[in-house]
């Protein structure tokens, strides 16, 4: 098998993989996480090599080495997209394609076709080193839960990054003849390439459908209007809480925000969710690390305050509802801020996620006391 029928095997294989890219970029609605940008680089990279096997001379020599430059620079802003950074796509790609068209027309003018491929043979190992370094950089810092992916992936470009040096080198010394598609190099090269081709996809689309699935589960634990836990995510807090060997007694919060129904009835539903919000943002504000907050349902909240004692819960509690005091929301008129006050029942302690039932019942004891007592203030469970 030579190096052309590689070639026109990867072809395929990468506008396959464009299609498929394709496919699921349109089921993603407005969050594609990068997967139109992938199956463009697949397409621009397939093109590229098609032009290769069609006839690599004059201008489609040059388009083929602008294309196979670009491709690179498309996987690179789809990863980008996928950890979620808005970055823009087109016009960098579109400039990236200007510049280097220009470079090319410059240096074929000036060095000849031989500097040319040596441009872009050194062009890409620039490029390919620096996308591996950044995927270990990332292993610290923006997919530190991707460790193991991002190394292998910045060895699988490590990889292409060496071909393409020594390609550059090669060129340098031999000429236009070590491009020679029937050589051992250009064949070890394309079934690199090959190797890539069905590797790297297959392994793009599985974090893809890593992160769908972790944003399925992340959903089924929070509450979509104010990001806190639900009850489902404040049990499975809890209990991983009290799993570990130094886990202390903890008490339970209710927060309930006093006369939500008339914020409502006065400004309408959608103030009401922005004092959700705000309210929302208080306590998380006001919650010590660990610490968890959850969204109970409506206009109640639950917060509990891990490894402390009975003068740590209150203490904890004064100062929620402090904070919820001195916030407001601009409303309809911006002189007229919507302010509103919570009042908050602190069950005893426990040390227990079997307790979570009970100790909500003392809470909401405690929270019923203080409503007829005059809102906007901390009252304690009575012991039983």
């Amino acid at each position: 098998m030579n190096a052309t029928v590689i070639l026109g095997m990867l072809c395929v294989h990468l506008m396959c993989f464009c299609v498929m890219f394709l496919l699921i970029s349109t089921r993603l609605n407005d969050r594609k996480m990068g997967t139109d940008v992938f199956a463009a680089g697949h397409l621009l990279l397939g093109l590229a090599y098609l032009l290769q096997l069609l006839g690599d001379g004059g201008v489609a020599s040059v388009v083929n080495h602008t294309l196979t430059f670009c491709s690179p620079v498309a996987y690179m802003l789809g990863a980008i997209r996928f950890f979620d950074r808005p970055v823009p796509v087109w016009r960098p790609l579109l400039t990236v394609a200007g510049l280097y068209t220009l470079a090319q027309v410059l240096v074929q003018a000036t060095l000849g076709t031989e500097a040319r491929h040596a441009l872009l043979a050194a062009s890409c190992a620039a490029l390919f080193f620096g996308m591996s370094v950044i995927l270990l950089y990332g292993v610290r810092t923006f997919a530190r839960d991707l460790r193991v992916e991002m190394i292998l992936f910045a060895v699988l470009i490590g990889g292409i990054c060496a071909l393409n040096a020594a390609k550059f080198m090669m060129i340098l010394q031999g000429g236009l003849q070590a491009l020679d598609m029937n050589s051992r190099f250009q064949i070890a090269f394309y079934i690199y390439m090959s190797f890539l081709g069905t590797v790297l996809p297959p392994a793009a689309v599985w974090l893809v459908l890593s992160r769908l699935v972790e944003q399925l589960r992340v959903l089924s634990v929070k509450d979509p209007l104010t990001g806190l836990l639900n009850r489902r995510g404040l049990t499975e807090g809890l209990a991983a809480h009290f799993r570990s060997r130094v886990a202390g007694s903890a008490h339970l919060l209710i927060v309930d925000i006093d006369h939500f129904k008339q914020i409502n009835d006065d400004h309408g539903h959608q103030m009401g969710d922005a004092v959700l919000c705000r309210v929302a943002d208080a306590l998380k504000g006001t919650a010590r690390q660990g610490d968890l907050a959850c969204r109970l349902g409506g206009e109640e909240f639950v917060v509990i305050a891990l490894n402390t004692d009975r003068g740590g819960a209150l203490y904890l509690a004064e100062r929620m509802r402090e904070a919820v005091a001195s916030s407001q929301v601009s409303g309809n008129d911006p002189r007229e801020p919507v302010r509103c006050t919570v009042t908050i029942g602190v069950s005893l302690g426990f040390a227990n996620a079997e307790a979570l039932d009970e100790v909500l019942r003392q809470a909401d004891a405690a929270l019923y006391r203080g409503k007829a007592s005059g809102r906007n203030r901390v009252e304690w469970a009575l012991a039983v």
